[in-house]
């Protein structure tokens, strides 16, 4: 009997806790009750919101951000109004919007399609570049309030492919690419590279050798106009022409306007080096790529801006998502 004693005192200690944790779990119960149905609907529907709201900043900062198409620059792959979910992680999301920069677990790779900070986009301020990014990615894209003069929106980010990496050197001529990749001593077309390299990507043009051909006599035109000589009726009308025209390669005009003021001016050193450049084309130092458009003739792109920086590359373009009838990978 005496043995049995603190047994009996030991069961009746566990039964009076086993009551107690139970008895305090159905309060708790109660009470969450009690507080659910006194709560006020709208605020119930507000925090449900803001509970939503975090886990879409939250997937979309770290994971996936959704970003609809702003151009054609990227015609055929991508397409006008396109909304995509880009891959964030890959390379490394910033640690806020407009602010820092985590590791990633790659370098992009050449001809993935990536997103990246545009370099001429002028900030207003990291609090406005919090607030639109947050706006953007809660509502999936659907509210940008970045917008200019005109209310259309600014292009904070762009989206093209990385066809340049480190030690690539580009140039073109009448819209065609000519790579002389790392480690190469010959420039070849950019068909050829894709095929020796094994590597398939689309590239649409828009413009024939006949628009070339506009562009050509327009800067022409635009030089003599520069020089201050008289223009004829037939150059005023290539100007108005290369203006009607509206787009395609920004070299091929250049080069043509450049290079008939430099043999005019052989003592101007700024158009010498221009000239040059046209001429020697983009070198792609290391830790930079080259993004250049699908659509060749409309692309604002890296052949105006030169290559981009690896940290200034925020995702991977992953998958279309709507419209449903496009939906699929992006290559």
């Amino acid at each position: 009997m005496l043995r049995s004693q603190p047994v009996k005192q030991f069961s009746v200690r566990l039964v009076r806790i086993s009551e107690w944790i139970l008895t305090s779990r159905k309060r708790r119960k109660v009470r969450r009750r009690i507080k659910q149905k006194n709560k006020n609907v709208v605020l119930d529907w507000i925090e449900a919101f803001l509970q939503a709201a975090l886990l879409v900043l939250l997937i979309n900062q770290y994971l996936l951000q959704a970003y609809q198409i702003p151009s054609g620059s990227m015609i055929r792959t991508l397409l006008l109004g396109d909304r995509i979910f880009v891959n964030k992680l890959v390379y490394g999301p910033e640690l806020l919007p407009g602010i820092g920069k985590l590791p990633g677990f790659a370098a992009p790779e050449r001809n993935e399609v990536i997103v990246f900070e545009n370099p001429s986009y002028i900030s207003r301020g990291t609090a406005f570049t919090i607030l639109q990014r947050v706006l953007y990615m809660v509502t999936l894209s659907l509210v940008d309030i970045d917008r200019d003069e005109n209310g259309l929106p600014r292009a904070q980010l762009l989206i093209k492919r990385a066809v340049g990496s480190e030690g690539d050197r580009f140039r073109i001529h009448l819209g065609d690419m000519y790579i002389r990749a790392a480690g190469s001593d010959e420039f070849i077309s950019e068909a050829e590279f894709k095929t020796r390299s094994g590597t398939d990507y689309p590239v649409t043009r828009m413009l024939d050798t006949a628009d070339y051909e506009t562009i050509r006599a327009g800067g022409r035109a635009l030089a003599r106009d520069q020089l201050g000589f008289e223009l004829t009726a037939e150059e005023e009308s290539a100007i108005i022409a290369l203006r009607n025209l509206g787009f395609g390669d920004p070299f091929a005009l250049e080069w043509t306007r450049e290079s008939y003021r430099y043999a005019a001016e052989p003592q101007n050193d700024r158009l010498r080096q221009r000239v040059q450049f046209i001429r020697n084309g983009w070198y792609v130092p290391a830790n930079r790529r080259l993004p250049l458009g699908d659509n060749r003739d409309n692309s604002r792109d890296g052949r105006y801006f030169g290559p981009v920086h690896t940290d200034d590359i925020l995702g991977r373009a992953m998958v279309i998502y709507w419209p449903l009838s496009r939906m699929g990978a992006i290559r």
